[in-house]
Parts: structure tokens; C-alpha cells; sequence
């Protein structure tokens, strides 16, 4: 497994190599989620460094080698070094000094033990020096890792109490890594599901959203509802949507369409606009998350008679969501670009109409007869506004 981190190619970036140079390579290591997804062969994204240095011996450094820095989380001993191939966070080794379950007070540290102690499982624990890339691992993370299962670094309950958010966390990489379930972790997560409710609403919809977002999260999903803690976080959820879940993801998987974590939220909730307004509202979702989220709890079953009418109306992507919430065909908007109505009021003044609402009403009379019919050409739609005229 160590080969496929030395066989990857962001370690050999030339802004990690000048990074390296700048702050020492034996006081440097890269940790986290690129050196678990590296070891995995899976794509990595964002690169973490842990340091023996402080932020301000950090900043003095990289300043001295050109090297922007912004210090993204400087309480906590991050600063974050703007290179050219990416940025990379770089926080100094820490302790926690008090935890309340929500945030943690922290002190810096010299040892690397200490550091890994700290975070949450034993497969994020995982630190590669930045020459030999050789791993350290304190806590068995390698045989986790090989294993698939996710399992916190000491006593489950004691991981949890320090951050309650790790209850989700736990769920969203047994989703995403697991294979092997750790029994601890699992009764720990149900017993103290309830603290869940002490989070901030945004850590909470971000962790959920991220769960949801994974190629297949329905396993996981449904068991968090046997265990209880999914309806801490979303109690409108009911058995009838956990399998509306898995069912929605098998329809994206048989017709080829990425998943989206908000379609897949509104699985998980009754088709009621005012509940999916609520939700919106609690998980404190953007503007974009909460139309989607409402316009996929109006569908009705009659929106799949005609999905390119339906396209039209609310666009693709919320039509999308419509169709393969109800388990029906979204074929026949592959490439298929809404047209625009071709028709102007202007031209219905120039037939001697007054303007005001008598235009309007008619355009909106000319439209809906133009979508019903399949969106005919201009020679079409000019037959159709003489036939309105004419009744007029």
C-alpha cells in the first residue's frame, strides 16, 4: 500500500518541493485525507501539511521564500501557503487542552504522537514525510485502512464527546471507506446521537450534504435511521424514504446521472413544499440548495406526461430531479435544449392590440398552446396567434 503514495504525483509538485525546502523536511509532514486517498489510489484533493513550527516561524519562512500566506485558521495554529500548484493548509502539532463537544480549545505541541492522538480516526492518523515518504502511523491507520473500516483512535465515546460532529463524520467515511463495521463506533454513534442537536445547523448540513453526495450512501443512510440518529437531524425522515433513497440512486446509476446530494435530501422528505421550506430554513441551506429543494417536493406524477414541457417550465436540472425522484425517464431531455418562444408582445400590438394585460394574456395563452403541441415552429406559432385573435 505505501507504494501508491510514492507512485503519486502531487508529491513531486514543485510547490510542495519548495514548501519542503523552506520550512525543513523533518519539520514538515503531509497528513490527512491526501495521504489516506494517495495510499487508496483514489484522487486526492486538497493536501494538508502538520508542522513542528509555529504559525509565526511559518509565515516569517514562506514569506522569505516568496511564499503568500493567509492565515486561514491562525487561533488554531493554521496558516495556509498560496503556491502556484495549489494551496496547502499547514497547521503546528497540537494538543487539546478543553472540548465541549462543539469546539476545542487547543495548545501547540513538539510531538507528532501527540498531534495524531488528537484527530478523529485512526485512517486520517496517517503522516508521510516529505522526501522518504514514509508513513507514521501511531494507531494502526494502515491496517484500518486495508481492512475498510473506520474505526476512532482510542474510546469511541471520549472521541465523540470532544466533538459531537464526529457522529456524522463517522457515518459519511464507513459510506465512503468502509467495508468492515467497528461495533464500538457504531453503538457510540447511536447512544449519543442525541448531542447532535447542540451543533451549529451549517456543520450539521454540511456533513449531511457531504454523505449524501457519495456514490452510494443509501446502506449507510438507512442504518443511521435503525440507530436513531437520522431523525435527530432530519425527522421528517421516515423507512418509506430511506428506501425512496436507495431507489433514487439506483435510478441515477441506470441512467448515467451524477449524483446530487440535494435531489437525494429530498428523497428523504415527503413531497410537501411547506416541509421542504422547512427544512431549508434549518439547515440553513443557500438560496440555490432551497429552490431545488422545494421545486423537487412539488412534483406530482402528471410531470412526467411530458418532460420537455416540464423542462420548460422549471428548467432541466429541477426537471431532472422531478423525473428520477418519480422513477421515470429523463431521456428525453439528453441534449436537449429548452427553445425560446417566439413570440414578442410587440408583434401582438402590432395586430391591433391595446397594451396591457390583454397582451399578456394572450402571450401566455400562445405559449401554453406552443409547449402542448411540442414547441412548433415560427409559421406554427403565427397560426396559433391568428386562431386567438380571431376568438378575441
Amino acid at each position: 500500500m505505501n507504494n501508491a503514495l510514492k507512485t503519486a504525483d502531487w508529491p513531486h509538485r514543485e510547490g510542495l518541493k519548495l514548501l519542503t525546502q523552506t520550512l525543513g523536511a523533518d519539520n514538515i509532514r503531509w497528513v490527512g485525507g491526501a495521504v489516506r486517498d494517495a495510499l487508496l489510489e483514489a484522487e486526492v484533493h486538497d493536501i494538508d501539511c502538520a508542522t513542528t513550527l509555529t504559525p509565526d516561524v511559518v509565515i516569517d519562512r514562506c514569506a522569505s521564500a516568496g511564499i503568500r500566506t493567509v492565515p486561514t485558521g491562525i487561533d488554531h495554529g493554521t496558516v495556509t501557503a498560496v503556491l502556484d500548484d495549489g494551496p496547502v493548509e499547514v497547521t503546528t502539532l497540537r494538543l487539546d487542552v478543553a472540548t465541549d463537544g462543539r469546539r476545542a480549545t487547543v495548545a501547540f505541541a513538539t510531538d507528532w504522537r501527540d498531534d495524531a492522538a488528537r484527530r478523529d480516526f485512526t485512517i486520517n492518523a496517517l503522516y508521510a514525510h516529505p522526501e522518504t515518504l514514509e508513513i507514521s502511523d501511531y494507531f494502526g491507520g494502515l491496517a484500518d485502512l486495508e481492512a475498510r473500516c473506520v474505526r476512532f483512535i482510542g474510546e469511541a465515546r471520549e472521541r465523540i464527546a470532544e466533538d459531537h460532529l464526529r457522529i456524522l463524520r463517522y457515518y459519511r467515511f464507513q459510506a465512503r471507506f468502509g467495508a468492515e463495521l467497528d461495533a464500538e463506533a457504531e453503538e457510540a454513534c447511536a447512544d449519543m446521537a442525541a448531542s447532535l442537536k447542540g451543533l451549529s445547523r451549517e456543520r450539521v448540513a454540511d456533513e449531511l450534504l457531504r454523505l449524501l453526495a457519495l456514490p452510494d450512501p443509501g446502506p449507510t443512510v438507512a442504518r443511521m435511521f435503525e440507530r436513531g440518529v437520522l431523525r435527530v437531524i432530519l425527522p421528517e425522515a421516515c423507512a418509506v424514504h430511506v428506501e425512496a433513497l436507495k431507489s433514487l440512486i439506483v435510478q441515477e446509476a441506470e441512467q448515467t446521472i451524477a449524483p446530487d446530494p440535494v435531489r437525494r435530501l429530498a428523497s428523504l422528505l415527503p413531497p410537501s413544499p411547506d416541509v421542504a421550506e422547512a427544512v431549508a430554513a434549518r439547515l440553513r441551506l443557500s438560496k440555490a440548495q432551497r429552490a431545488r429543494l422545494v421545486s423537487a417536493a412539488e412534483r406530482t406524477a402528471s410531470d412526467a406526461d411530458d418532460p420537455k414541457a416540464l423542462a420548460y417550465r422549471i428548467t432541466s436540472p429541477f426537471a431532472v430531479d422531478r423525473l428520477l425522484l418519480l422513477g421515470s425517464s429523463v431521456e428525453a431531455l439528453t441534449d436537449w435544449n429548452p427553445p425560446e418562444f417566439p413570440l414578442k408582445g410587440g408583434e401582438i400590438v402590432a395586430r391591433g392590440v391595446q397594451a396591457g394585460p390583454e397582451v399578456a394574456r394572450i402571450l401566455q395563452t400562445a405559449e401554453r398552446q406552443w409547449v402542448a403541441e411540442g414547441f412548433p415552429p415560427q409559421s406554427r406559432v403565427t397560426a396559433i396567434l391568428d386562431a386567438i385573435l380571431k376568438k378575441s
